[in-house]
């Protein structure tokens, strides 16, 4: 019987191929299978199955991103600058850090081949968008209010002037003289997440009830609860703001207030000021920060800018430490002195 069976078997066959064979020779077209869809990515979940967000990341392709809207783009939301033309732009943008690199290094000619890299600097070209803002379409920032024009920058008791960076060439005659940056303090929030010259690195650790967000410059670590806790009374001031997250289907919701006078963004009102931000995987690379900034005394409006955070296990958040190596502050400050007993002949 199994003989029987093959023979009916390779009988089928035969006919099946001769089938095919007289209907292409008749000019038919045999439709082929159906080719499945891929499946849709589909965010991944930790074990206790919160959305995971957790991992090395970096925004140091965004260096050369401006916050605003640049002159030349009227009109256009930042959505609309994508493909060959944002190629092109931040191919400009690199050219132009590189001219500024070669006249740091005394090369303004650009003789020398290989200049020595300082920072993040070198991978503008790898950029996503063509500027931050969001939120208003124009890509620029609401205008100030009159209270938000008027009000003072803060300065340290007893300090007449407000402190500036030391890339700037006014006068040291103190430590106060420098920003909270230069002094390894902090450099508040979202500043702390904002793309820098270098240390561009940030870590992202879940655990049940919590998100940890650690940033290398400068040292710091922001806790985010979400379990529901209020915020904490008023009278707590904090150099990152206190946080309080929740989730929204993929996006981890962080709400920030109360933040400090000496460190808030943009000299804010840090008793108005309230940052949210959403924290939302796109892609198994890629997370979308986004980030609202409302103080209803300092700008007419909220306004929403957004830059995307990309996984880069290569570069993991290294120590920073920050006031063991601060000798540029010590040098400065001698380097002042100096210069003044030059002035005076001595």
């Amino acid at each position: 019987m199994r003989y029987v069976a093959a023979a009916v078997v390779a009988s089928a066959f035969a006919l099946t191929i001769g089938a095919v064979a007289s209907a292409q020779s008749g000019g038919l077209q045999i439709p082929k299978p159906p080719v499945a869809p891929k499946p849709a990515w589909v965010s991944p979940k930790t074990a206790w199955g919160d959305p995971d967000i957790s991992g090395n990341f970096t925004n140091k392709y965004e260096q050369g991103t401006p916050m605003e809207r640049p002159a030349g783009f009227e009109g256009r939301g930042v959505d609309d600058v994508r493909g060959a033309e944002l190629k092109k732009l931040l191919e400009e943008r690199q050219r132009q850090s590189d001219a500024r690199q070669q006249f740091l290094a005394g090369d303004p000619t650009g003789k020398i081949a290989v200049l020595p890299e300082f920072g993040d600097r070198g991978e503008i070209v790898r950029g996503n968008r063509a500027w931050m803002i969001i939120d208003p379409g124009d890509g620029q920032m609401p205008a100030m209010t009159e209270e938000g024009q008027r009000r003072t920058p803060w300065r340290e008791p007893g300090r007449t002037g407000r402190a500036a960076s030391s890339f700037s060439n006014v006068g040291f005659d103190s430590h106060f003289d420098f920003s909270l940056t230069d002094r390894c303090i902090t450099r508040g929030y979202p500043g702390s997440m904002l793309p820098a010259i270098y240390g561009d690195s940030y870590q992202i650790v879940q655990a049940p009830g919590y998100v940890a967000i650690r940033y290398e410059m400068v040292h710091e670590t922001r806790i985010i609860p979400l379990d529901g806790r209020p915020h904490v009374s008023k009278s707590v001031r904090l150099d990152m703001g206190d946080a309080r997250g929740h989730w929204v289907d993929n996006s981890l919701v962080v709400e920030t207030t109360n933040f400090r006078d000496r460190s808030v963004y943009r000299n804010a009102n840090p008793d108005a000021l309230k940052i949210t931000e959403r924290f939302t995987r796109t892609a198994p690379t890629t997370i979308e920060w986004t980030v609202t900034i409302n103080d209803p005394t300092t700008w007419v409006r909220p306004w929403t800018f957004s830059l995307p955070l990309t996984v880069n296990d290569q570069e993991p958040v290294l120590e920073y430490a920050c006031h063991e190596g601060n000798y540029a502050l010590r040098n400065m400050l001698s380097g002042e002195r100096a210069t003044e007993r030059e002035s005076a002949g001595k």
